[in-house]
């Protein structure tokens, strides 16, 4: 039996991790692991490499982020949402070769639709100038 999920519900899975690791210290092996057992979770092995690259090029990543956004504006004024699926989209825009940029984008998008009010322009906007260098 094949157990692979779509690429759009690994990187689902990815975003939830990523959101979860924001509100908990503790290492990111270990938030796998209680939602595997607490939600009978089967992470896809995509979702683990998202994870695991968005948490070791976490500095680069979100000092990208920033650079993108309005002056006066920080990461801290980012809602946690939407930088969990911003962080995820950088790290598979600048990491992984086999997605496009506008599939990152894109699928980014698709994920502030649905998780966030509102923010899929903001996401859209800070992605698209990161593309552009």
């Amino acid at each position: 039996m094949d157990n692979s999920i779509s690429r759009f519900k690994a990187r689902e899975q990815g975003f939830i991790l990523v959101f979860e690791k924001i509100f908990h210290p503790e290492p990111i092996e270990e938030i796998i692991s209680n939602a595997e057992e607490s939600r009978d979770m089967v992470v896809d092995s995509y979702a683990m490499e998202l994870v695991n690259g968005v948490y070791d090029n976490a500095d680069s990543i979100d000092s990208l982020i920033e650079s993108k956004l309005k002056k006066g504006w920080t990461i801290k004024r980012i809602s946690k949402t939407s930088l969990a699926i911003l962080r995820l989209a950088v790290y598979e825009m600048k990491y992984v070769d086999s997605v496009p940029e506008s599939v990152a984008i894109n699928e980014a998008v698709e994920l502030a639709k649905k998780y966030t009010v509102d923010e899929s322009k903001f996401i859209n906007g800070v992605l698209g100038s990161i593309a552009k260098e």
